[in-house]
């Protein structure tokens, strides 16, 4: 009768806990429509509640999870945005739960948590052309731009001069279009700060629940690979080619290329920066002061940039390592 009872709890368990994160998930995301300064933040951490049950309970439940919660959102807010919510976040934190329960390299979940997250926005921008013929990322653009118009307006009755208004004009419709050639560049960060979020919070969190979750390698040991430094000299080649002759779609690849293969740049070389303040014993404060100075002055940034890509082949560290050694 003992053993029934224990089987019986231990079936329970996980539709307990089942509904329990996923009253969680709908409160988060009612949460993140309907209060207008820490929604963003919120739902940056919507998909916390199906990490934490696909790596303690499954695949299986996480789906169903996803699936009620999507239903009970569609109860309380428009339909559509509920759906658009479970296809932007709901696989990242489903693939990641499953990435933890298998016991899946650190390094390898993070990566293929942000492609699933950037796939998630993909679809969610997909279905809105599909189905109201909408792009949002061009409503976001427009809404800038009739931002800066008004500002405009109103440096124009404060007697700013016509001259700095076109040169002021000019500048704006160059970020614009910018902006619109940069989009895929977007949807990777935007990838990348959801797939990283989800990947530090929902670890913690497993941890505290007593899971064995993989560790990521400490920053002073990220290395990132040597093909950034090869996009990068491409991504040049292309701009060349794709501005001199016209050719639009090359152009736009090759700036998205470009601007890719900076930020990795960056990364590697503050990763590098890292290892210097850390191996001299430099105080946390000023390693703090030292990277925002650094990533607000453009010029100090694309230094860095270079030097981080250069770092790709020839590996400072390792060379500094053996000659302490010796």
């Amino acid at each position: 009768m003992r053993k029934d009872d224990d089987m019986n709890q231990h079936r329970i368990t996980p539709l307990t806990e089942s509904g329990l994160l996923t009253a969680l998930s709908v409160v988060l995301a009612l949460m993140a429509v309907y209060l207008p300064f820490i929604g963003f933040l919120l739902v940056l951490f919507w998909p916390l509640p199906l990490i934490v049950l696909v790596a303690r309970h499954g695949l299986r439940w996480g789906i169903m999870a996803t699936i009620a919660t999507g239903v009970l959102l569609g109860l309380f807010v428009e339909p559509m945005l509920a759906l658009r919510l479970v296809l932007a976040f709901a696989p990242a934190g489903v693939f990641l739960g499953w990435a933890f329960a298998r016991g899946m390299s650190g390094v390898k979940s993070f990566l293929l948590t942000v492609l699933v997250a950037i796939l998630g926005q993909a679809a969610t921008i997909g279905l809105l052309l599909l189905v109201m013929d909408v792009n949002p990322l061009t409503m976001q653009v427009e809404m800038l731009q009739s931002s800066f118009d008004t500002t405009l307006h109103l440096y124009e009755d404060m007697g700013m001069s016509e001259e700095a208004l076109a040169t002021t004009r000019a500048e704006i419709e160059q970020g614009m279009q910018m902006l619109n050639y940069l989009f895929p560049l977007v949807f990777m960060i935007m990838g990348l700060i959801y797939g990283g979020i989800a990947y530090v919070s929902g670890g913690k969190i497993l941890r505290r629940l007593g899971h064995d979750v993989p560790q990521f390698p400490p920053v002073h040991e990220w290395r990132l690979p040597v093909v950034f430094l090869y996009l990068f000299g491409f991504a040049l080649v292309g701009l060349y080619w794709g501005g001199s002759r016209q050719i639009t779609w090359l152009y736009q690849l090759s700036l998205n290329a470009n601007a890719l293969a900076i930020l990795a740049g960056l990364l590697q070389g503050l990763v590098l920066l890292h290892y210097l303040f850390r191996h001299y014993k430099v105080s946390l404060v000023l390693r703090i002061v030292f990277y925002l100075f650094i990533t607000m002055n453009p010029f100090l940034a694309q230094v860095v940039s270079m030097t981080g890509l250069i770092d790709m082949i020839f590996d400072y560290r390792q060379r500094f390592a053996a000659r302490n050694q010796k």
